[in-house]
């Protein structure tokens, strides 16, 4: 059976502010159907990404195109195939959410009955019927984020971008933001999702980009990414004066890294664990300071980039 082609693809994307490389030579496809997330610190060029698929900003260098339609400043053609979510709320608060929602739907091209259909839908769907002719300044910021994804639902979509939607969002309305976008891509929507917590990457993707300083560094599954550490297993203690003496003895058989007060250690291949026990036993450390885990995607991301992934 033929591959289906990427509904969106990004060849050697580049994008500039100024002398500041927001985008250096970004390239990726996404497949129809995907969970997609974008994984990078704040000022990683997740929302410069976003933006640009969005047709907000021009390109500086590269190519991209959504649905086999080129990107490009201002057009409308490959906009039409895409709902963005924006990082910062983009509503009217002085307007009902159904007033919100049937703006955003006239500039869709929605009219009548049609989107008063669709408007109905999408309030259900993201929990809100019943504060449909409520104004948008009395709701909770987690409220007028799902209104936000709503809005960008109303013209059926067929790649949904995400860039950082539950920022300041109360847990109650994350996990219904969480809910609702698995329920979509379930339902064949293709899910673009940037973000700079790892626990809602695991949740969420089906794939993941790790992106910093404008650079894609590692692309994958989850388990393709983390087979690229050099190691099977960390161990996690307080860098304390207790703990030097373990410290200065583990150097040697592995590697050790000291973020935030916490050493992370990393055997080297053929280093027994219980070695490292042995060690602790003689030194009268006890067990409770040690904490023992498989690869994650945040000691990927230090393997790459040499810092904590964090807001």
């Amino acid at each position: 059976m033929t591959p289906s082609a990427p509904l969106l693809s990004a060849n050697g994307v580049v994008k500039r502010f100024g002398s500041i490389t927001a985008l250096d030579g970004v390239s990726l496809d996404i497949a129809p159907g995907e969970f997609f997330g974008l994984l990078g610190p704040n000022g990683a060029g997740k929302s410069t990404f976003m933006s640009l698929v969005a047709g907000l900003r021009p390109l500086d260098g590269g190519v991209l195109t959504v649905d086999g339609a080129g990107v490009a400043a201002g057009s409308t053609k490959a906009r039409q195939a895409l709902g963005l979510v924006p990082q910062h709320i983009a509503l009217y608060e002085d307007l009902s959410a159904e007033g919100n929602l049937r703006i955003f739907g006239e500039l869709y091209g929605l009219h009548g009955a049609a989107l008063r259909d669709r408007v109905s839908h999408v309030l259900e769907a993201v929990q809100l019927a019943d504060r449909g002719k409520d104004l948008v300044k009395t709701f909770s910021g987690g409220m007028q984020r799902r209104l936000n994804l709503a809005a960008a639902l109303l013209h059926k979509p067929r790649l949904l971008l995400c860039d950082e939607p539950t920022v300041g969002v109360d847990p109650q309305s994350r996990n219904a933001i969480f809910d609702y976008l698995q329920e979509l891509n379930r339902a064949g929507m293709t899910v673009i999702y940037s973000t700079h917590y790892m626990e809602e990457a695991t949740r969420l993707c089906s794939r993941i980009g790790i992106i910093d300083h404008g650079r894609i560094l590692a692309l994958g599954t989850i388990d393709e990414l983390l087979t690229k550490l050099p190691f099977d297993e960390e161990v996690r203690f307080p860098a304390t004066p207790d703990t030097a003496a373990l410290a200065g003895k583990l150097a040697a058989n592995g590697e050790l890294a000291t973020v935030d007060g916490i050493h992370r250690f990393r055997p080297k291949p053929g280093f027994p664990m219980s070695s490292f026990y042995m060690l602790t036993e003689e030194l009268g450390l006890p067990p409770r300071l040690f904490t023992s885990q498989r690869p994650t995607l945040e000691a990927l991301f230090l393997q790459l980039t040499g810092r904590v992934l964090r807001e």
